[in-house]
């Protein structure tokens, strides 16, 4: 299969507007993302998908291919898709959200294995247990449950599973990690299902498959990333990068 990555990423976001080409290290963000991705031995290719000519001008100072899209979508998803329309020949396409810097090459490897042994899979999300319970109450982070078969049952910005017959230490929770491979066409199925009610008050792509009955498989990464929402996210970041010499070699 070729197997492309597709980077959304837009200046408005209301939690931190601007925030792709915010300064770490003495990068934009955008290029931190696009770089590691791009290390990923499982990709032939790896495109940045924007409406903004900011973003447009920083990502091709540092080589990477851009394609423009519409500046009406709401969900990063159909960002991708409609990059995708440009790029015919690619059939497993990975998301990775414009805001997670500390995205480790083989985590794109890990996301990518399960479609190789099933033919029926149409869409994969990174999980990762969550290990400080301020993570699991923080509304940034989103928080996943999954059946017996590691397939989502749900996700949400607030806390779950509930703590209500056990402490945070007893519980297993989880959070999705914004790795996202898509069969082509499950992808462009995505953007031919309405949006859905819970999608829209959690403000969460996947919750429109899961709200159609599709599914969404979880596979856990080793790696503990941090997503940058906040400008307390990108200086939370910035030190746990420049602790890890491996995160800003390139």
């Amino acid at each position: 299969m070729k197997t492309i990555a597709v980077i959304p990423a837009r200046m408005g976001s209301s939690r931190f507007p601007g925030k792709p080409i915010a300064q770490i290290l003495g990068r934009s963000m955008i290029e931190h993302i696009y770089k590691r991705v791009a290390m990923s031995k499982s990709l032939d290719a790896t495109y940045i998908a924007t409406c903004d000519e900011e973003i447009r001008q920083v990502a091709e100072s540092f080589g990477a291919p851009v394609i423009m899209t519409a500046n009406t979508h709401e969900r990063a998803s159909d960002r991708v898709a409609e990059a995708v329309t440009h790029i015919p020949d690619a059939e497993l396409i990975v998301m990775v959200q414009g805001d997670e810097p500390m995205t480790h090459p083989t985590m794109i490897d890990t996301a990518v294995a399960p479609f190789r042994n099933d033919p029926e899979l149409g869409c994969v999300n990174l999980v990762r247990k969550i290990d400080h319970e301020a993570d699991y109450h923080d509304f940034n982070t989103i928080k996943v449950v999954m059946n017996q078969q590691n397939n989502a049952l749900y996700m949400s910005r607030r806390p779950i599973p509930s703590l209500a017959k056990t402490g945070f230490t007893d519980t297993a929770a989880y959070k999705q990690v914004c790795i996202i491979p898509f069969r082509r066409e499950t992808l462009f199925q995505y953007t031919r299902l309405l949006p859905t009610p819970l999608e829209q008050l959690e403000s969460i792509d996947m919750l429109r498959l899961l709200e159609h009955g599709l599914q969404v498989k979880m596979v856990p990464t080793e790696f503990n990333t941090q997503a940058v929402d906040t400008t307390a996210d990108l200086l939370r970041v910035e030190k746990l990068m420049a602790a890890d010499p491996l995160l800003a070699r390139y």
